[in-house]
């Protein structure tokens, strides 16, 4: 449904963005708004019910293109126009509020277009008033409460330190100077102390709450309702989704939503779906919960229903923690049977192919079975205590039901996932396709060792498929880097979008021209670990100008660490190393640094290769340690790569490589920043040359100049 009246429309809204704010039209941003229209234009209507094509469009448009202006003047009048609401999702916090505060309200000034917005966060991003008041109320923490987990409570905040935030907290709720946001209190609010006032979705009461008109996160929720874009992040999307959609945000078939940087969609939805139980905890917790189930008697009296399951949840939860230390004893010694590297911390047992060891497995079918009692007995327990809140009860005291009801709650959403991952455990992975990962670590914290268990997706696809891709009215999915050697098929592979969808790269409004990507002569193969950290060291003095703004890029956290005491004395005065500091700390001294008239290089990891923005003199040279291959001993990426060699596939060529390709782009794109940046690029890897792979990741690359000794 794409009308002439309609394409008018959203043809005058970027017209009048593009003059009112003397911008110069872009031939990439152009394209992205006809492909984004042509998309949703697909999705069915009464006049059109079965239009062809799949409403899904991926379009890769690289920085400087103005993705954010392309896709609100074509998404939302069609959105309008479609009756369908709009979710926006970002990557983080700090670009949706970005999105929010400057990008919308510019957008609705210059543009013509009519439209309402809000902002969506999740319960944990929002004080509980009743936590709060329960806290207030005993002058220290909430004893009554379960922790998280019995590991965490030691990063709890002493009462010395949490009441007169609390206090403060109130105080600003009352006289209506603070919205119950985490982001908007004026300080930073410690992780312990905010733990402790705030909730999830297993601890909140919700329409029950004795607080819920004063509520911060039912008041932000009910915006939701009838604004015309919803703006949230990718976690909180996925998270709706996989409560079946309209939980917290409107329901998939009546949103068209946006993922701004979207090349992160699959890895978070593998991250919703994963599983982990630590086992020692686990059976901590375990045990807590029965002492603290014996404190629950007075509630019978009230409520006979609870009596048979609050007899029967004891010994339930004592089985499990039985089997579950039997779990450790057999763990121990599957990790006894290997050699590990006594060089790490951690070691890691990987099951080949997802499949456990049979004694394992039946033993996961056992803790299933019993953990699944602690659930249906917990379950029971906390439907009767919600209904009872919607009751009179005159033996019952008001405060005493709802804080066992949030006790129920929280204990039902932690058994529930320790379930979840000993039911994925006891699944004959020969028969999965794809299988999942599932993993073992040792932890050696200070001498004292403990064993997390985990499983994974190995692929996002189908969750995608089920969640998304099949439900959703419309989706766009946009990125600088959603494209691997210039082909969208290793998104579609791990995201499963459909194939009939609209792919796009757009034009970057860049001249490459004035950049080089450099490959300089080395004497040895980064295959030599050892070789080329020395090759590094002699290297990097002579590359990095010291009056300039310089990032170097790492594949290994090791490799960084070996190259910067190798060079520290010949750099040390202008040198900054991930780790030492934050990286908002690191990134504020460069800065500070070159503003003053100094260099600075940034010595980084993965994370500094993607999501900084230095533009202008805070970066003229960006060096590329090696080709970012994925770290062999990722148990998730070894799972991936073991099951497409099983297939008769090279997993190197059809993951590694595309993988690296993109990390190599994604770093060489924080040198051009603006459309007047200049600068340089360095790989220190020559297999980009000397490989048959290596061609295809230099085309894969924007068309710098090229500078290959």
């Amino acid at each position: 449904m794409l009308s002439e009246d309609l394409k008018d429309r959203i043809r005058e809204a970027y017209n009048s963005i593009v003059a009112r704010k003397s911008l110069s039209p872009r031939w990439g941003q152009r394209q992205m708004v006809a492909e984004i229209a042509k998309t949703l234009a697909r999705i069915p209507t009464e006049e059109e019910p079965h239009p062809e094509g799949a409403p899904v469009c991926v379009i890769e448009a690289g920085t400087g293109t103005g993705k954010t202006i392309a896709y609100a003047v074509a998404a939302i009048p069609m959105a309008q126009a479609l009756g369908k609401r709009l979710v926006v999702a970002t990557a983080t916090v700090a670009l949706q509020e970005q999105f929010v505060d400057k990008d919308l309200p510019d957008i609705r000034t210059h543009s013509g277009l009519s439209f309402d917005f809000v902002l969506a966060k999740g319960r944990r991003r929002y004080v509980c008033l009743s936590k709060l008041d329960r806290l207030l109320a005993e002058g220290q923490g909430d004893n009554q409460l379960l922790p998280l987990y019995p590991d965490e409570v030691a990063n709890a905040a002493s009462a010395e330190e949490a009441l007169p935030v609390y206090n403060a907290m109130i105080d600003a709720l009352g006289r209506g100077q603070w919205d119950g946001d985490r982001d908007s209190w004026p300080d930073a609010i410690d992780d312990g102390v905010w733990l402790t006032a705030t909730t999830d979705h297993s601890g909140c009461s919700g329409r029950r709450c004795p607080n819920i008109s004063l509520c911060s996160f039912y008041r932000a929720r009910d915006a939701l309702q009838t604004a015309d874009i919803i703006v949230t992040n990718h976690d909180l999307v996925l998270s709706d989704l996989a409560l079946g959609g309209g939980a917290i945000l409107s329901p998939p078939e009546d949103s068209i939503y946006i993922f701004d940087e979207g090349h992160h969609l699959p890895d978070k939805a593998l991250s919703h779906f994963a599983g982990f139980c630590r086992l020692h905890t686990a059976v901590q917790w375990l045990d807590d919960s029965r002492k603290l189930l014996a404190q629950a008697a007075p509630l019978t009296a009230g409520l006979p229903g609870l009596q048979r399951p609050l007899e029967m949840l004891p010994d339930a939860m004592e089985q499990s923690a039985d089997g579950l230390r039997v779990a450790e004893q057999l763990v121990a010694g599957l990790f006894e049977q290997h050699e590990f590297d006594d060089r790490r911390d951690d070691q890691v047992l990987r099951f080949e192919h997802g499949v456990v060891p049979a004694e394992l497995q039946q033993l996961a079918v056992s803790l299933a079975g019993s953990l699944q009692r602690v659930v249906d007995a917990l379950a029971r327990i906390e439907s009767q205590l919600s209904d009872a809140l919607d009751e009179e009860f005159a033996d019952l005291d008001r405060d005493e039901l709802e804080t066992w009801h949030l006790n129920m709650g929280a204990m039902l959403g932690r058994a529930e996932s320790t379930l979840a991952l000993w039911q994925a455990y006891a699944v004959d992975g020969e028969r999965e396709q794809p299988p999942q990962a599932r993993w073992i670590t040792l932890l050696n914290s200070g001498g004292q060792f403990g064993f997390d268990l985990r499983c994974s997706p190995i692929l996002a696809a189908d969750i995608l498929e089920d969640t998304l891709w099949s439900k959703a009215a419309g989706v766009v999915v946009t990125s600088a880097t959603l494209a691997a050697l210039n082909s969208f098929e290793r998104f579609i592979l791990h995201a499963g979008s459909p194939r009939d969808g609209i792919y796009k790269q757009v034009a970057s409004p860049f001249d490459y021209a004035n950049a080089t990507f450099s490959v300089p002569e080395m004497d040895c193969d980064p295959g030599d670990p050892g070789a080329h950290t020395e090759a590094l060291i002699e290297l990097l003095p002579q590359l990095l100008n010291p009056d300039e703004g310089s990032l170097v890029l790492f594949s290994s956290r090791r490799q960084m660490l070996e190259v910067y005491d190798g060079v520290r004395d010949r750099l040390e005065d202008w040198l900054l190393m991930q780790g030492d500091s934050s990286k908002q700390e690191i990134i504020r001294r460069h800065r500070e640094a070159i503003d003053a008239g100094r260099g600075s290089a940034i010595f980084g990891l993965a994370s500094f290769a993607e999501g900084v923005d230095l533009p202008g003199d805070y970066c003229r040279h960006v060096v590329i340690a090696k080709i970012p291959f994925a770290v062999p001993d990722s148990p998730l990426e070894a799972a991936l790569a073991e099951w497409v060699e099983a297939q008769g596939r090279n997993a190197f060529m059809e993951i590694s490589v595309p993988d690296a390709a993109l990390r190599v782009v994604q770093a060489a794109g924080r040198l051009l920043r603006t459309e007047t940046d200049t600068g340089r690029v360095t790989l220190l890897d020559r297999r980009v040359l000397t490989r048959r792979y290596g061609r295809a990741i230099l085309d894969s690359l924007p068309p710098f100049q090229r500078d290959l000794a």
